[in-house]
């Protein structure tokens, strides 16, 4: 599946991307690339954090495990030229949580970070949504919460 990302700030677009995810019989959620675009002049370019498992080097990660539990940790992506390398902590269920796309009732919260950058973000999942609120809880302040969803 690839689902479409954007982020937009004061409703200009400033990212772009394409994300690639498989499940398998197990019911993972295996995230296996990326395809990012920045703004930058007015223009949309593609970002050094792109990557494909498979090509040079890059290797798949689990960016929702079947059956998350508190405490899981996991690799979310691997790219090894030091581009990107995401991995995950489950922290447990949290609710109700609203955003602009519609209230849950409880949703699954990890702590993502990466070695390569000093900050660390709280995602939280919707079953049959995905991620629907994301938090930067260290480094500096941003959130992003889901506003809506096409098929």
């Amino acid at each position: 599946m690839v689902v479409r990302d954007t982020v937009s700030e004061h409703g200009l677009p400033i990212e772009r991307t394409l994300d690639f995810y498989a499940q398998d019989k197990d019911g993972n959620v295996w995230y296996l690339g990326e395809d990012s675009f920045e703004r930058q002049r007015g223009r949309f370019v593609r970002a050094s954090d792109s990557w494909r498992s498979g090509v040079d080097g890059a290797k798949p990660g689990i960016i929702m495990p079947a059956d998350p539990q508190p405490g899981d940790r996991y690799r979310q992506e691997y790219y090894p030229p030091g581009e990107a390398l995401d991995e995950a902590h489950v922290l447990g269920e949290r609710g109700p949580v609203k955003v602009p796309y519609g209230r849950f009732k409880q949703a699954l919260v990890t702590s993502e970070f990466s070695p390569l950058e000093p900050q660390t973000e709280e995602k939280y999942y919707a079953a049959g949504v995905g991620e629907i609120l994301e938090r930067v809880v260290k480094g500096h302040h941003e959130e992003f919460r889901l506003v809506s969803v096409t098929t």
